[in-house]
C-alpha cells in the first residue's frame, strides 16, 4: 500500500497546480486522472502511428501486345475455299514459241519466256555463224509468239531491182531501206511500217499491214505475197 500511495503522490505532483487544487489530495482521484491521461496519450499515439505516410509501390508496367498479335488471336483466318489456287503463278511462267532459222549454229523451234528479244532467240540457237550479215536485224526487238527470226538472208530483190526475188521480206526485221524497195512503198510509208512494228512489238501476220497508216486494200493486195511476218 505504501508503494501505491507513493506512486499516486508522484503522479499528483506532476499534475498542474489548478488540477491538484480541484481534485484535492485524494489518492484515488489522482489515480483516476492519471489513468485518463495515459489513455489519452495512448490514443493520440495510436492515431499518429496509423496516420503516418505509407510508402506506395508503383504497379508493374505491362507492355501492350502488338496489334497484329491481337488481331490474330481474336480473328482466326477462314479456311481456304475448295479449289482455290495455292498461290500466284510463278513469275515468267508464260512462254512463246519462235522459229530461228538462217545462219545460226543450231536453227529450229525455240520456246522462250514472254518478253524475250531477238538477241535471246539468237543465243538460244547457239549464236550467229561467223560472217553472217545481221545489218537488217534488230536484236533489241521484242519477240512475238509464232514469229520467225531469219538470220543472214539477203534482202529480196523485187520488181524494179537488179535481180530476181529471193523470197518474202520479213516485216519483223526489215529496215526502212529494204521496205522502201517494195512496190508502191516509199520512204515515208516504210517508216510508218517500222513505227507500227515498234509500237505493236512486231507483226503477228501479214494481215496486220492493213492497220498501217497509208496502206489501202489495193496496196495491201500488191504487198501480201512479197512480205511475211
Amino acid at each position: 500500500m505504501g508503494g501505491t500511495a507513493s506512486r499516486s503522490l508522484a503522479v499528483r505532483e506532476r499534475l498542474p497546480v489548478w488540477l491538484q487544487a480541484r481534485c484535492g489530495v485524494e489518492p484515488r482521484t489522482v489515480a483516476a486522472v492519471g489513468v485518463v491521461l495515459l489513455a489519452a496519450v495512448g490514443f493520440a499515439a495510436q492515431q499518429y502511428w496509423s496516420g503516418r505516410p505509407q510508402p506506395v509501390t508503383a504497379p508493374a508496367v505491362v507492355a501492350p501486345a502488338p496489334v497484329s498479335a491481337i488481331a490474330t488471336a481474336s480473328a482466326p483466318l477462314p479456311p481456304p475455299s475448295p479449289g482455290a489456287p495455292a498461290g500466284p503463278p510463278a513469275a515468267g511462267s508464260a512462254r512463246i514459241v519462235v522459229d530461228v532459222s538462217g545462219k545460226v549454229r543450231d536453227p529450229g523451234i525455240r520456246r522462250l519466256p514472254a518478253g524475250s528479244r531477238v538477241e535471246d532467240a539468237l543465243a538460244a540457237a547457239g549464236g550467229v555463224r561467223p560472217g553472217a550479215d545481221t545489218t537488217g536485224l534488230n536484236r533489241a526487238r521484242v519477240l512475238m509468239d509464232g514469229e520467225q527470226v531469219l538470220v543472214g538472208a539477203p534482202a529480196p530483190v523485187l520488181p524494179g531491182g537488179a535481180g530476181p526475188s529471193r523470197g518474202p521480206l520479213s516485216l519483223g526485221s526489215a529496215t526502212v531501206e529494204q521496205l522502201d524497195g517494195l512496190p508502191g512503198v516509199g520512204p515515208v510509208l516504210a517508216q510508218h511500217i517500222v513505227d507500227f512494228r515498234t509500237a505493236r512489238g512486231g507483226f503477228r501476220s501479214v494481215e496486220d499491214l492493213r492497220q498501217v497508216n497509208g496502206i489501202g486494200e489495193r496496196r495491201f493486195a500488191d504487198l501480201r505475197t512479197l512480205v511475211r511476218p
